[in-house]
């Protein structure tokens, strides 16, 4: 259980009220997960992306800072044009692919369709698609454990000097500015400029 449920709310993740009222992401955001299974303990950097081409500058930052991409299809759309857009981004930056059909409990889901596209523009087998609704939670487990399985962890030479990429920012009243950042090289320790 990553947030405390008395904070949770609908589009939890969509803090701009425009993003809440059109139902859509404006601005990327980062979201570090801890996550606990049979085989271990994980904290998992997440970040959340828009999907809309007009917004691809916040896509390729985020893509930038990553070292995999869950390729996430509504099942009630099928692929759209900011997907392949969206798609080739993460494969120049040689990222790891996860497939996924979202939204499989909606009455005018078409699944089998949408993971048949995917398959194909993938060139993989249909069966590696996973089908999920992030609404009631299935399989969702399954696509964390498969981000665990498939996405390799950072490789970091802790010898070399620090280097790392600000890939976003924002302003708490309390504590200032809050970089996040995805370290490259070397370590960077609490109290350090």
């Amino acid at each position: 259980k990553t947030q405390d449920s008395k904070k949770m709310m609908p589009q939890f993740l969509d803090r701009m009220e425009l993003e809440r009222e059109r139902g859509i992401t404006i601005k990327l955001k980062p979201v570090r997960m801890d996550y606990k299974d049979a085989k271990g303990d994980y904290v998992l950097n997440l970040v959340d992306t828009p999907g809309h081409v007009d917004f691809s500058y916040e896509v390729s930052r985020a893509l930038a800072a990553a070292e995999g991409a869950i390729l996430l299809v509504d099942a009630t759309q099928g692929i759209q044009a900011q997907t392949l857009a969206n798609l080739d981004l993460a494969k120049k930056q040689g990222l790891t692919i996860i497939p996924a059909v979202n939204k499989i409990d909606a009455v005018d889901a078409k699944i089998d369709e949408s993971v048949l596209e995917i398959s194909s523009i993938l060139n993989i087998n249909p069966d590696e698609v996973m089908k999920i609704s992030g609404k009631v939670g299935t399989n969702v487990k399954e696509l964390l454990e498969k981000v665990i399985e498939k996405v390799p962890h950072p490789e970091i030479d802790t010898q070399k000097p620090f280097r790392a990429l600000i890939f976003d920012s924002n302003y708490d009243s309390y504590k200032g500015a809050i970089a996040f950042i995805r370290v490259v090289d070397g370590e960077i320790k609490a109290g350090e400029k």
